[in-house]
């Protein structure tokens, strides 16, 4: 629309130029001076205004002028001052207590003295009536605070069977026999000769189908037992027992075992604490 205007301005100025030329062209009127001529000139020779031409066109774009220099480099900035360090913070709060720890067994204490024996009374003349005497301080039982008990019993050869569950199991040899100590290797039986309580354990080798019993006064306590005839196996078991003078306890065996100079099969026992 722009280029349009443009050329239309610049025929409407080519065509003005154009009349003003001819008007020149044709001359001026003859005068005599100052006459009629002279004015009739000047009027015929001043035309309308004619239209200007067409612009030219505008010219090729320019080269490019050279870069510019580069400038100085900054000068470097100042380092900041190190900051001061902080304050300690505040303590934490104080942790959870901890679990409370499981409670110690008892200790075993020590017997107390004996008291002493009492005064005996006086004895009077015979046939006279005696002055009875004072009566004296109870009577002390036997000491069995220091006592100690213990004993270890194996067998060292040939192998026992029985087809009864009373059948006792015998012994040959004793490892361990504290003094004080009642064991019957033959009948394979321990005697309580200090009340209190005991410890006691087995192990016994099976050759067949086994079963082997801990009695107290012929009543069973505990049993071991193998059921497997074709393989050899150790058979054991153990109990703690409370015992009164007298008592006693042993092993009975049901089916085959075996020992030898490895001694397979043994019985223990000992005394934990006296009554």
């Amino acid at each position: 629309m722009n280029n349009c205007m443009a050329i239309i301005i610049s025929i409407a100025l080519l065509l003005g130029n154009s009349v003003k030329l001819r008007a020149s062209v044709t001359g001026p009127v003859p005068s005599d001076g100052d006459g009629p001529a002279s004015q009739v000139c000047q009027q015929c020779c001043q035309g309308p205004a004619a239209i200007p031409g067409i612009p030219g066109l505008p010219g090729p774009v320019g080269p490019m002028g050279p870069y510019g220099q580069l400038g100085s480099k900054g000068d470097a900035g100042q380092q900041g001052q190190k900051g001061e360090i902080g304050k300690i913070g505040p303590m934490g709060d104080r942790g959870a207590p901890g679990n409370t720890g499981s409670k110690g067994d008892y200790g075993i204490g020590l017997p107390g003295k004996i008291g002493p024996r009492g005064i005996p009374g006086i004895v009077g003349r015979i046939g006279e009536t005696g002055v009875k005497g004072q009566k004296g301080e109870p009577g002390q039982t036997p000491d069995d605070s220091n006592q100690r008990v213990a004993f270890t019993v194996v067998r060292t050869s040939t192998s026992d069977t029985s087809t009864s569950h009373d059948t006792r199991l015998p012994f040959q040899e004793t490892e361990t026999l504290l003094p004080g100590t009642s064991f019957d290797l033959e009948t394979g039986t321990f005697t309580c000769t200090v009340p209190g309580t005991y410890v006691f354990t087995f192990s016994v080798l099976s050759h067949s189908i086994l079963y082997i019993h801990l009695k107290k006064n012929n009543d069973w306590v505990v049993t071991g037992h193998s059921g497997d005839s074709t393989i050899q196996e150790q058979v054991s078991g153990s109990a703690v027992l409370v015992l009164h003078r007298e008592d006693t306890v042993y092993l009975t065996i049901h089916g085959r075992a075996g020992s030898n100079s490895y001694r397979y099969i043994s019985f223990s026992g000992f005394l934990l604490y006296p009554e």
